[in-house]
């Protein structure tokens, strides 16, 4: 049994995210191309064709903006097919604009309806991931946190991998973890897979998650993956809402409350004995999330 995990960032251009995400979504293999249909589906039902033709993409940035719920809150909610039909043509007058002069004008209540189909997808897409059983992993970066200075696999990664691992061993025997990451520049690339390369071999926590996590990742056109499409929305909502320790102090966008609780329902919670803390110690029945926050990437001995 193989389960992918896709993963995309929110953030890292420190500009107006309150965090830096690192998230991911799994699937176990044979639910992928049933999850994909159904949520291509739900594209059509909201907006009556497809959001995500050729190099577009479903992105958390221009489904969620503020702009969006300004727009949803001109009027009360619509009936679903009414919203559906003129989101479609708001879509459509966007597109022959974007060709030419000359297209129709965009209405006030168009508008509105594809403010209102654009959070009842994501909702939908939500709901999609908890009917597949699929799981979200992130690791949340303070803005601020010190930076490694020698050439490691920085803490966020290693996190990540850390909490996939626990959920494949918590899955049973025979499952194995393959990682899909969204494309970056090839030199960036090389770096990661050489960071990721000598953490798998060269660290004794990275040899053990060996066993169960493929070290060498692929990496994939976003626009042509749907999966990491999703996950770019999860990190979105993550950065912009989800508050899940008090350490995380920067304030949330409270119209995103619903959609971030569903969110919540996609962790993992794993419990391990032995767990090995900082210094040394171990604790038994420790209970690790999926999502973890970080406010220092260097290692241990890099902060000592």
């Amino acid at each position: 049994m193989t389960h992918f995990l896709f993963i995309d960032e929110s953030g890292q251009d420190h500009r107006a995210s309150p965090y830096e995400v690192l998230a991911g979504v799994s699937i176990e293999d044979r639910n992928l191309w049933n999850f994909i249909q159904a949520l291509q589906y739900a594209e059509i039902q909201h907006f009556g064709r497809r959001m995500s033709p050729g190099k577009l993409e479903l992105k958390g940035m221009k489904l969620l903006k503020r702009k969006t719920f300004r727009l949803a809150e001109q009027e009360p909610a619509m009936d679903p097919d009414e919203r559906t039909a003129l989101a479609h043509q708001c879509l459509e007058k966007g597109d022959a604009l974007r060709l030419g002069p000359g297209a129709a004008v965009v209405t006030r209540r168009e508008l509105t309806a594809l403010g209102q189909a654009k959070i009842a997808f994501v909702e939908r897409l939500l709901e999609l991931c908890i009917q597949f059983r699929m799981r979200a992993f992130a690791s949340v970066v303070d803005p601020s946190a010190s930076r490694p200075d020698r050439n490691f696999l920085r803490k966020d990664y290693a996190y990540l991998f850390e909490r996939f691992f626990y959920y494949l061993e918590d899955l049973g025997e025979n499952t194995t973890g393959v990682v899909v990451f969204d494309e970056l520049e090839r030199s960036q690339a090389h770096i990661l897979v050489d960071q990721m390369t000598r953490y798998f071999r060269d660290t004794r926590r990275g040899r053990t998650r060996a066993s169960r996590v493929v070290p060498e990742p692929f990496f994939v056109h976003s626009d042509l993956t749907t999966l990491i499409q999703v996950a770019d929305i999860v990190a979105y909502l993550i950065s912009w809402n989800t508050r899940f320790i008090p350490a995380m102090s920067k304030p949330a966008r409270g119209e995103l409350d619903e959609l971030g609780q569903l969110v919540m329902a996609l962790r993992h919670r794993a419990i391990r004995d032995n767990y090995e803390l900082r210094g040394g110690v171990t604790r038994d029945d420790f209970v690790i999330w999926s999502f973890a926050f970080i406010d220092d990437l260097r290692p241990a001995f890099d902060r000592d």
